[in-house]
């Protein structure tokens, strides 16, 4: 008979059957780990977008304060100004002293006309009992026109102001800042002459028409700041330091584009605004004639003062005398 020491292990307990809470449970710890890598997914998403953000923010705000610190210290360095004592913009030339050769015009230019060529009329408007005839001239200093038409009627411009027939004022603009190889030459040669005629305008014609009959080509540089201070200083300006300043700092640049957008607008005292240069009115009225023809210009003015002499007769006719009363009878 044999004895068996051993004991038998006992059986696995079989696995318990996962229940419906159970699984429901399992599904919603998954769902709600799910959702916390979402959420810090998300979170760390929305940070990155709020740096990126503040970055953007700061640098768009350092960029703009080295704009406006840019701008500053630019308009420190170049004074805007506005000129005083103009008229619709312009400049009024009371008196001018010398003939064609002193104020720089070159006899022997071929663009040179003679004002008063022979058989032509060159009495003064003043000659003929009208009224005071007004010259508006519109003018870039880097327009070929411009220098046409000053050159030719220089000599009975010269006349008739220095005998009171007219009444003659130069408006810079910059109608042509485009074509001097990014220089600006036309905004910085208005901005000179504004200088010219504000603090010395009894230089101011001279000056002027050294600008014109000096005029530099189309699409050059032009004459540089310093240039036109030595041009200035050249038409016999009293305080060259102050002037040159003037000019080099281009002070009056700034109310040069503005008087040009007022003339493109439209021109005070006329019909027409400003489309070209040059552009010349005579008593409001803008003359389309021949630039280099001096007698044609100076026909258009005879004209003008004749319309206007004729309308101011109309306007004030002569008063008709009263009939004289009958006297009655002494009884």
């Amino acid at each position: 008979m044999s004895n068996d020491d051993s004991t038998s292990a006992p059986a696995p307990e079989p696995a318990a059957e996962p229940t419906a809470e159970s699984i429901a449970l399992g599904r919603r710890e998954a769902v709600r780990e799910k959702a916390q890598q979402v959420h810090a997914k998300q979170s760390r998403a929305r940070m990155l977008r709020r740096s990126a953000l503040v970055t953007g923010v700061v640098a768009a705000v350092a960029v703009v304060g080295v704009v406006i610190g840019w701008t500053v210290v630019t308009t420190a360095g170049k004074p805007q100004l506005s000129p005083n004592g103009t008229s619709a913009d312009g400049f009024a030339v009371a008196s001018i002293a010398g003939g064609a050769q002193a104020l720089g015009a070159t006899p022997d230019d071929e663009s040179t006309v003679e004002a008063t060529p022979e058989g032509t009329a060159s009495a003064s408007p003043a000659a003929t009992e009208h009224p005071v005839i007004s010259i508006r001239v519109y003018l870039d200093y880097l327009s070929p026109g411009a220098r046409e038409w000053q050159i030719a009627n220089l000599t009975q411009l010269t006349s008739w102001v220095n005998d009171g027939a007219i009444t003659l004022s130069y408006h810079p603009v910059s109608m042509l800042t485009a074509k001097s190889n990014g220089t600006k030459y036309s905004l910085r040669a208005a901005s000179a002459a504004v200088c010219v005629a504000t603090s010395e305008p009894a230089r101011f014609f001279d000056f002027n028409n050294a600008l014109l009959t000096r005029q530099p080509e189309v699409d050059s540089d032009g004459f540089s700041d310093t240039e036109l201070a030595d041009i200035a200083q050249a038409s016999g300006v009293t305080d060259p330091k102050s002037v040159r300043t003037c000019i080099e700092e281009e002070a009056y640049a700034s109310w040069i584009k503005s008087a040009t957008e007022r003339a493109v607008a439209g021109i005070p005292d006329s019909d027409v605004s400003l489309t070209q240069t040059p552009m010349i009115l005579v008593n409001g009225q803008p003359y389309v004639g021949a630039l280099d023809d001096p007698a044609e210009f100076s026909q258009f003015v005879m004209t003008t003062a004749s319309d206007a002499f004729y309308d101011q007769q109309t306007a004030t006719p002569t008063p008709t005398p009263s009939a004289t009363p009958t006297t009655s009878p002494t009884p």
